[in-house]
């Protein structure tokens, strides 16, 4: 199943995509959610989590704006999709930033996910090394440690782990791909990893994770690419109708 097909199956399946994110992209992850032709739902407290992740198709877990008290939230989240079979995607974001957001990461990914999406730096710091090494100064050379990363720490926690950067890496520690292209003005706008993240949990609601973690990475990219813009936020809307036009066969209400 390419893109395109897994795509379709998003909208005719609609499945709902239960996020726990950071507050500055919320919005902007809801309507990427409904532009990709899924549903977005977003719960947070412990009252009701377990409710929704019952009705869900996918967990989201972004940390980006972690409490004490969403990281618990998150973690009783993570334990009943487990228990139900519903997929996890976790975005481990800044987690070398603080202790707080390391040890939420960590603990998440004790209770297991599926696919877990990061920059080179999240990545790197989750599997024990220096985003700062030398020698990774050129992109290639960059790409290249990200893909001794991601299989390594795919391995190490059997989920499927997805780099994003100028290159995108995905790797399930059986086989490892690159997602080219895209355009720079995704680094532009607040919230373009999380979006990513977004993309995947729609595609890894049908299909498996690193054929999800492929398509989702790859639908930003396309979408991306060849926009009439004049800045942030004409690119924000112009990338968002294409996400809802793609593929250009969609008929439109």
């Amino acid at each position: 199943m390419d893109t395109r097909d897994a795509h379709l199956k998003i909208r005719e399946r609609k499945p709902l995509i239960h996020h726990m994110t950071n507050v500055v992209v919320t919005n902007l992850t809801a309507n990427l959610t409904l532009a990709i032709g899924a549903l977005p739902v977003m719960a947070y407290d412990k009252e009701e989590v377990e409710e929704i992740v019952d009705r869900a198709d996918v967990l989201l877990l972004n940390i980006g704006t972690i409490t004490r008290e969403q990281l618990d939230s998150m973690l009783l989240a993570a334990k009943r999709a487990r228990a139900d079979g519903k997929k996890i995607i976790l975005d481990p974001v800044g987690c070398g930033a603080s202790a707080l957001r390391k040890e939420a990461a960590d603990r998440i990914m004790a209770v297991g996910t599926d696919v877990v999406k990061g920059n080179f730096a999240e990545i790197c710091t989750l599997v024990g090394k220096s985003a700062e090494m030398k020698g990774v100064e050129s992109e290639e050379g960059k790409t290249e440690v990200a893909i001794e990363a991601a299989e390594t720490l795919s391995k190490r926690s059997s989920c499927t782990i997805a780099v994003t950067g100028r290159e995108d890496v995905v790797s399930n520690g059986v086989g490892t791909s690159r997602v080219v292209g895209g355009s720079e003005m995704l680094k532009h706008i607040t919230g373009s990893g999380c979006m990513a993240t977004t993309a995947i949990a729609c595609f890894l609601a049908v299909e498996e994770p690193f054929y999800a973690a492929m398509h989702g990475l790859e639908l930003m990219k396309r979408c991306s690419e060849d926009l009439t813009y004049d800045g942030p936020a004409s690119f924000q809307q112009a990338f968002l109708d294409r996400v809802f036009s793609f593929p250009d066969t969609r008929a439109r209400a």
